[in-house]
């Protein structure tokens, strides 16, 4: 049985959302990241530091043409571009557990707005929190502290998209 292709047509939304993944090591999360991204009409993916990018054929494995439909963009330096977003009038919120972060479905987000997802291990760095104005993060109902950073991406982004 042929498999029919469905016409899909992309939708703008006034709520623009960008994402900066820093550092993330596996290319698997970046590809669930760009999946995600293209589900949810989220404009545009930074891929900053040592994350990788579309032309790495891991990341293309997981993505299934979803790196194809979201505008990205590789820089070197995460903080330097979070200047300059906020010089575009994007508030930066980052996805992080900290003492002082909001739990992400009491937060009012502000668009357009550039959500920072970290490294794996060790999270958003304190260099990229400090330039945030927000920063939110999942409650744990388990022992653990934090989710997969693709997880916790597709979580935060749904709420925020809502």
């Amino acid at each position: 049985m042929a498999r029919q292709k469905l016409k899909k047509s992309v939708k703008k939304n006034d709520r623009r959302l960008h994402v900066i993944c820093d550092d993330l090591r596996s290319l698997y999360n970046v590809g669930s990241i760009f999946r995600t991204a293209d589900g949810l009409g989220i404009e545009k993916i930074w891929l900053c530091g040592i994350t990788g990018t579309p032309d790495q054929s891991g990341l293309k494995k997981v993505a299934l043409g979803a790196e194809d439909a979201v505008a990205w963009q590789h820089v070197k330096s995460s903080w330097q571009l979070v200047e300059k977003l906020k010089k575009q009038g994007f508030r930066i919120v980052a996805l992080e557990l900290t003492k002082n972060s909001q739990d992400v479905k009491l937060f009012k987000p502000k668009f357009p707005l550039a959500l920072i997802v970290g490294n794996e291990v060790s999270g958003v760095s304190d260099v990229l929190l400090k330039r945030s104005d927000q920063v939110i993060h999942i409650p744990m109902r388990g022992i653990k502290e934090s989710f997969n950073v693709s997880v916790a991406f597709g979580m935060a982004t749904y709420q925020l998209m809502k």
